[in-house]
């Protein structure tokens, strides 16, 4: 189970503020898992986590084995929810890096459809190169711009490579299962399909085969994902109480928001945390940002980022909160050299390991904000594996959930989202605006 820390919040809060608010967070978790409350029609993630693999879980991977026998690599297409679970999940567990050396056999993996950057697409361009590739494409609709232009670009790129039909058989669509327009190509022409769950919001599916699939194609156990998530959404609507860490979490980020503090950093020292930052970002910021309501999240990487935001952190506006998450050593080690000259002066560190060096620095900076004045909330998330990842996806999902009634609004709505594409469309001058 996830520990969560709360000793480092005590100077801005009070047990009794917190006691104050358990029936408040009772009655939140009860409305979300009693499908009581606004949004109840995009629960279906709520279940989604299972015991047993499950006939579409042997499907994906059967799919995963077979991208990963013919393609060198694999092109994500997406934007939001569609892309950032799958990509925080592989960045996590193998790293920033994780595509060097890679090729048939073990694919490398790149996201596209998340932007309109003309030089992101001349880059992918180059990447592929050469490359026997494949490709799934996510969306409910088919018609999200970024996803749909990149789409059609990369579909004319397979067709002309591999034929019509070769290139069918390199496509994957991950969509509605009965309506909208991908659903409708994928079905005159043939591709694979996967289902997006009508009831499952894109930031809250990435436990099917959004987040699945390529998560299978780099590798990953998706079998213990669904594990991890399974006990997760056991243990974590079992318990009632602030022994649940999920309470825990979602009573004193509202405490501390009803407190002033209005942005939430959330901060890892691993540097591959950074795109589940991302999807966290997303997850909250879309969730709760609305009705002139809701805690800013914003997402930085220790020890990088002290040497950029540490002095706002440190010294800014006392508007701020931290959620900072921990993970356990790596099993494999890794010590600080001796230098005859020490002209650097780091032999008084020579034979510790990193991961010692490591965590004194993150001591060292949690004193350091809290005696400035930043509360700070504690996440040991325990062991980086398989598992862990499908607890860390539910844990936060629920959290958020939680959260959000507590604050007032519809977790699971975004209807701000839509006002930038009202007003590019017309700018486009695309029929109907």
């Amino acid at each position: 189970m996830i520990k969560v820390d709360i000793s480092n919040v005590w100077g801005q809060l009070s047990l009794p503020d917190l006691l104050a608010v358990e029936q408040e967070v009772a009655q939140a978790h009860r409305t979300l898992t009693e499908g009581t409350g606004a949004g109840n029609d995009f629960l279906g993630w709520l279940d989604l986590p299972v015991e047993k693999e499950t006939e579409e879980m042997k499907r994906i991977q059967a799919a995963a084995n077979q991208i990963r026998a013919n393609s060198d690599v694999f092109v994500v297409v997406g934007i939001g929810g569609s892309y950032l679970g799958p990509r925080a999940a592989i960045e996590l567990l193998q790293g920033c890096n994780h595509n060097i050396g890679k090729g048939k056999g073990n694919p490398q993996i790149y996201f596209a459809g998340n932007t309109l950057s003309t030089r992101a697409w001349n880059e992918l361009q180059r990447l592929l190169e050469g490359k026997d590739f494949s490709l799934a494409v996510i969306s409910k609709s088919g018609t999200t711009t970024e996803p749909a232009i990149a789409f059609r670009a990369l579909k004319w790129m397979l067709e002309r490579k591999y034929g019509t039909a070769g290139a069918a058989k390199r496509i994957y669509a991950i969509t509605d299962p009965a309506k909208g327009a991908l659903r409708q190509m994928a079905t005159e022409e043939g591709w694979e399909t996967f289902v997006i769950p009508p009831a499952a919001g894109g930031r809250y599916s990435v436990l099917t085969a959004v987040g699945l699939l390529p998560m299978a194609v780099a590798g990953i156990d998706i079998r213990q994902v669904m594990k991890g998530a399974y006990e997760a959404k056991v243990e974590y609507n079992r318990l009632r109480s602030f022994e649940n860490p999920v309470w825990l979490y979602a009573g004193v980020r509202n405490l501390l928001y009803r407190n002033g503090k209005k942005t939430e950093i959330m901060a890892s020292w691993e540097p591959g945390y950074k795109m589940m930052g991302g999807w966290w970002q997303q997850l909250f910021g879309e969730s709760e940002g609305k009705d002139g309501k809701g805690i800013f999240p914003v997402s930085v990487e220790f020890t990088a980022d002290l040497h950029s935001l540490g002095q706002m952190i440190q010294q800014g506006e006392r508007n701020i909160f931290e959620t900072m998450i921990r993970f356990d050593a790596p099993e494999q080690v890794a010590v600080v050299g001796s230098d005859a000259k020490n002209l650097d002066g780091l032999n008084y560190l020579a034979g510790k390991q990193l991961d010692f060096v490591d965590e004194q620095a993150y001591l060292g900076t949690l004193a350091a904000h809290v005696d400035g004045g930043v509360p700070v909330i504690t996440m040991d998330m325990g062991a980086l594996n398989d598992e862990k990842m499908g607890e860390m996806f539910y844990f936060f999902e629920l959290c958020c959930g939680v959260s959000a009634y507590m604050l007032g609004v519809n977790p699971f709505n975004q209807p701000g989202v839509e006002f930038y594409k009202k007003n590019m469309f017309q700018l486009l001058g695309k029929p109907g605006y």
